[in-house]
């Protein structure tokens, strides 16, 4: 479920990759698959950008690739991982970073009380996903504008309403950006990496 990347002793804060996948799907996930390979590049710039060792970085590992409807498989999969961190680290503060189906499970999943702040990637949002658990919570969401496998103005949508139901939350659009985040690859990384840093808790963080 949990994929450590750096497990810092003792920990300050934690940063929680979850990646993508697919709107319906029971095959078993696989740590070769596209999606969570297209989110390592994420987790080096964010180990650059925070270079503190008292910050722990890990991926979700999903038990399948889809979300199934109603059975919200990813969501599940990201609140296990929640509390394996907890379990590793404490009861430290999260950020949550997640691409496309992943963007999805951190912001549902951001309503866990250690959960600090999430960094949506290109997120899917289909309507009348929920926003009244996001109350005081710190949301950014980045999403390109020639994505054509999720909608960035769902993704704006749902900021409006996050916003209206008391969350601190930001669209920030990618001109040119595609959703596998490979045009622009490079500003993407600086950015998810430089946001990363600002969302995590003040501590001994330096240049």
């Amino acid at each position: 479920m949990l994929a450590l990347r750096r497990v810092p002793r003792p920990a300050r804060a934690a940063v929680l990759f979850l990646h993508g996948g697919r709107a319906d799907s029971h095959a078993r996930s696989r740590p070769w698959h596209l999606a969570p390979l297209r989110m390592r590049p994420f987790v080096r710039a964010v180990a650059r950008a925070a270079p503190d060792d008292d910050v722990l970085l890990a991926e979700v590992r999903y038990r399948v690739r889809g979300w199934n409807g109603g059975d919200a498989d990813a969501l599940l999969d990201a609140r296990r991982a929640l509390d394996e961190v907890a379990r590793v680290a404490g009861n430290v503060p999260v950020v949550l970073v997640g691409h496309s189906m992943g963007g999805r499970a951190a912001l549902r999943a951001a309503g866990a009380p250690q959960v600090r702040a999430v960094l949506a990637l290109a997120p899917w949002c289909p309507a009348g996903e929920p926003v009244g658990h996001l109350r005081d919570k710190d949301v950014v969401v980045l999403h390109g504008d020639r994505d054509r496998v999720t909608d960035p103005r769902a993704a704006m949508a749902f900021v409006g309403r996050a916003r209206a139901a008391g969350a601190r939350a930001t669209f920030v659009g990618m001109a040119g950006g595609d959703h596998a985040m490979l045009r622009h690859g490079g500003k993407w990384h600086r950015l998810v990496a430089s946001t990363t840093r600002e969302l995590l808790p003040p501590g001994r963080i330096t240049a």
